[in-house]
């Protein structure tokens, strides 16, 4: 959810926005601030958005090896400048040695130097249409990359200036998903899942060697405790930003997760949203690594299927 905002609602704005608004809730309205209080942290300029980019974020950044072959770059984020949901990058080292980069964060110099000592970096992924703001970056750095995205987020990124002349090699779409083969390399160790009814276009990966899920905005798992560990602030700090760790957490019965993704994320396409569910409910995972809160290390399959349970069940 890695983004700049625009005095239009964006499309992960809207789904928090209906995912706030979804029924029933079981949380007395005292607890919830007016809905003009949402709509009103959206009018926010490009200018203005630039702020909420760490200005410094080789002091704030957390490199952490996850496995021998899967480093993890964890920075503060705060959407609308206020919730505080953190932001991760992932990179993998392959069994051929390339390196494959997921959700591309700033490019510090000590991001430099981790993926020197990983190697050359062959895939540069944007995993849905928010998350790709350092892509231009990334590129120019290592141009002889592939970039891999999904539909919509390059006719996206040549409205913008800033972002535009970006090439992809790869673009999943609704039509092309099942088909759509990177290279022999990287297809013999990820599976992917194009979620092309999710509101954000979302592309799941599975990590087969190491049974770890990289994903984006389908699942959340608040507070961003690693994220602001190098910041002195408090991950639950903030009125929006408790409201939205008592949404998406992964505690319980996940109600708000599932009521999120229902009302929310999948509202103009629940069958196409459901049959992606079921096919990675065939993967075998444990680990799940989001882009915004904390790395699940183990039973991440099982979080998982009780986040999209309804879809399974059919409620």
């Amino acid at each position: 959810m890695i983004l700049l905002l625009s005095a239009r609602p964006s499309a992960s704005s809207q789904l928090i926005l209906a995912s706030l608004q979804a029924r029933p809730l079981f949380v007395h309205p005292s607890r919830f601030p007016p809905f003009h209080t949402f709509k009103t942290l959206t009018m926010s300029t490009s200018k203005s958005a630039a702020s909420l980019i760490p200005t410094d974020p080789a002091k704030v950044m957390v490199i952490r090896d996850v496995t021998p072959t899967i480093t993890t770059l964890s920075v503060p984020f705060a959407r609308f400048g206020r919730i505080k949901l953190g932001g991760r990058a992932t990179l993998v080292k392959m069994q051929s040695g390339n390196v494959a980069v997921f959700s591309p964060v700033a490019l510090t110099p000590d991001v430099k130097a981790k993926v020197k000592s990983l190697g050359p970096v062959k895939y540069i992924v944007a995993p849905d249409i928010e998350h790709h703001i350092f892509i231009s970056t990334w590129v120019q750095e290592y141009p002889d990359a592939e970039v891999i995205g999904p539909e919509g987020l390059p006719e996206k990124r040549e409205q913008d200036p800033a972002t535009k002349g970006t090439k992809f090699a790869h673009v999943f779409s609704a039509k092309n998903k099942l088909d759509l083969k990177i290279s022999p390399e990287f297809d013999q160790e990820f599976s992917t899942e194009f979620f092309h009814s999710h509101v954000n276009k979302e592309l799941v990966f599975l990590h087969k060697p190491t049974k770890t899920m990289i994903e984006a905005d389908l699942l959340f798992n608040l507070p961003a405790t690693e994220q602001y560990s190098k910041t002195g602030l408090d991950p639950r700090s903030g009125f929006l930003t408790k409201l939205f760790v008592g949404i998406q957490n992964t505690k319980g019965n996940m109600t708000w997760q599932k009521r999120f993704l229902w009302y929310g994320a999948s509202s103009k396409d629940r069958a196409g949203f459901t049959e992606s569910v079921k096919r990675i409910n065939t993967w075998d995972y444990d680990r799940i690594i989001p882009c915004h809160g904390e790395v699940i290390e183990t039973g991440g399959k099982a979080t998982m299927n009780t986040a999209t349970e309804w879809f399974t069940a059919q409620k």
